[in-house]
C-alpha cells in the first residue's frame, strides 16, 4: 500500500478523479502507526522511530467495548486502518459533519447517511406515485367499459405514451418549503450569532479491535471507566475475557478463567489473522456473518470476502463440560448455509468458512492461557464456499 503523507481536505468541489485522488492521501496510511523514510542508517540499520499517536480509550463493561472521546483520535484511528465505528453513524464518525451540513450547507453536500435517507424516500415516493397511476388507469379503464362499451389499456394515453411511471423514467419532485433559509439568505450577523456544535459522537472499538490496537501495535490506551486509570496488558487480557461472563464484574486484578474456548479468544484468533493479512477487518452482522475483508477499506470498495468464524474443539471433552455455549459450534442445516450464503452471493460476497481449533486442555496446559502467547496453539482453516446458480454454471 502507499505510504503516501496526508493533506488536509479541500473545501473545494472535486472532480470524480480529483475526488478519488483526495480520498487516497487522507486513507493513505493502512496502521495507525506510520513508519517514515530512514534518514540516518547504521551497520545498514535504520535508526528511525516509527511515529506513534498513542491513543486514549474507555473500557465499556455493559456493550464489551472501548470508547474513543477524543475526536482527534477517532479521526486518526478512522482514517489509518478504518478501526471501530461511530456512536451515532453507520460507520464512519460524520454526526457532526452532517450537523453541520443541516445548519449551513442545507443539503448542498450530503452525508452517506443523508444520501441513503434520501434514496430511500424517493423509492417510497415513486412506490406511492405509481401505485396511484395504477389506481388511476384502472378507474379509467372501468369508466370506459362501462360507459361506452369499450376496453382500452390502461396505463396508455392516447398518443401511445405509458401513464403509469417506471423507474427508468420517474423523477422525483421536491419542492423547498416555505420555512427553509437557502445560505444565501442568512444575514452575516445570523451566522454569526450561532452557537458552534459540540461533537457528541465517539468512536467506538469492538474489543478484538481494541485488544489489535494495544497488544499488537501499542498505539491504544485503555481507561477504567470509573478511576480513568489505564490498564496493563496483563489488566486488559483478564477483563476483555471476563465480560463475556455474565456473572463477573470486570476487575482490573479479577484472574480471567482459564478457557481456551472463551468467545473473546476465538473472536480475536480470527480478526488478528485477517488483520495481519492486510485486510481491514470490519463487522459483519449486517449479512448475517461475524466479519466482512475488504481489501483497503469502505471508502474504497464494497467487501469482497464474508466471514462465518466456525469453532471446533481438538477434544469433544472439552465441548461438553464448557461454560460457553459459542456460535455455530454445534452443526448446522444446510437451510441455514444455503440462506447465508444467498444473502452474501446476491452482494457480491465470496462466503468464507473460518474453522478456529480450539486446543485441547489435555495438551496444553491451562497456564498458557496467561498471556497472549496462548494464541500459537490456535489454528485456522478457511473453505470457501460459493453458490451453484445453474443458469450461469452449465458450462
Amino acid at each position: 500500500m502507499s505510504l503516501i503523507n496526508q493533506t488536509s481536505r479541500s473545501n473545494v468541489s472535486l472532480k470524480p478523479s480529483s475526488r478519488r485522488a483526495e480520498t487516497s492521501r487522507v486513507y493513505a496510511h493502512p496502521l495507525p502507526i506510520i513508519f517514515p523514510e530512514p534518514t540516518y542508517k547504521f551497520l545498514g540499520l535504520s535508526l528511525t522511530r516509527p511515529l506513534n499517536p498513542h491513543c486514549t480509550a474507555l473500557f465499556d463493561p455493559l456493550t464489551r467495548s472501548a470508547w474513543v472521546p477524543s475526536s482527534g483520535d477517532a479521526t486518526l484511528l478512522w482514517q489509518r486502518g478504518f478501526f471501530g465505528k461511530g456512536d451515532l453513524s453507520r460507520s464512519e464518525p460524520s454526526w457532526l459533519a452532517r450537523q453541520i451540513n443541516a445548519r449551513k450547507m442545507k443539503g448542498k453536500a450530503l452525508t452517506s447517511e443523508e444520501i441513503t435517507a434520501k434514496r430511500r424516500a424517493e423509492r417510497k415516493q415513486f412506490k406511492l406515485d405509481r401505485a396511484k397511476a395504477i389506481a388511476a388507469a384502472a378507474a379509467e379503464a372501468e369508466t370506459a367499459f362501462n360507459e361506452q362499451g369499450r376496453v382500452i389499456a390502461p396505463g396508455i394515453a392516447p398518443d401511445g405514451t405509458r401513464i403509469i411511471p417506471s423507474a427508468a423514467t420517474w423523477k422525483p419532485t421536491s419542492a423547498p418549503t416555505p420555512s427553509e433559509k437557502s445560505p444565501l439568505d442568512v444575514a452575516p450577523d445570523e451566522e454569526e450569532e450561532m452557537e458552534p456544535i459540540q461533537d457528541l459522537e465517539h468512536l467506538q472499538l469492538s474489543l478484538q479491535e481494541a485488544f489489535f490496537l494495544v497488544w499488537a501495535l501499542d498505539c491504544l490506551t485503555i481507561l477504567h471507566p470509573q478511576t480513568n486509570v489505564s490498564f496493563t496488558l496483563a489488566e486488559i487480557w483478564n477483563t476483555f475475557q471476563n465480560s463475556h461472563i455474565p456473572s463477573l464484574v470486570p476487575q482490573p486484578n479479577a484472574p480471567s478463567p482459564s478457557r481456551f474456548d472463551n468467545p473473546f479468544l476465538v473472536s480475536y484468533v480470527a480478526y488478528h489473522h485477517y488483520r495481519s493479512l492486510g485486510w481491514v477487518v470490519k463487522s459483519g452482522i449486517k449479512f448475517c456473518v461475524d466479519y466482512l475483508l475488504y481489501k483497503r477499506g469502505p471508502v474504497f470498495q464494497h467487501a469482497e470476502f464474508a466471514i462465518v468464524v466456525i469453532p471446533v474443539y481438538e477434544d469433544p471433552e472439552d465441548q461438553a463440560n464448557s461454560p460457553f455455549k459459542l456460535q455455530n459450534a454445534e452443526p448446522f442445516t444446510w437451510s441455514w448455509l444455503s440462506t447465508i450464503n444467498r444473502v452474501n452471493s446476491q452482494v457480491q460476497k465470496t462466503l468464507v468458512l473460518s474453522y478456529i481449533t480450539i486446543p485441547a486442555e489435555s495438551r496444553v496446559s491451562p497456564k498458557a492461557l496467561s498471556s497472549p502467547a496462548c494464541f500459537a496453539h490456535y489454528s485456522v482453516r478457511e473453505v470457501v464456499l460459493r453458490r451453484f446458480i445453474p443458469a450461469r454454471m452449465r458450462d
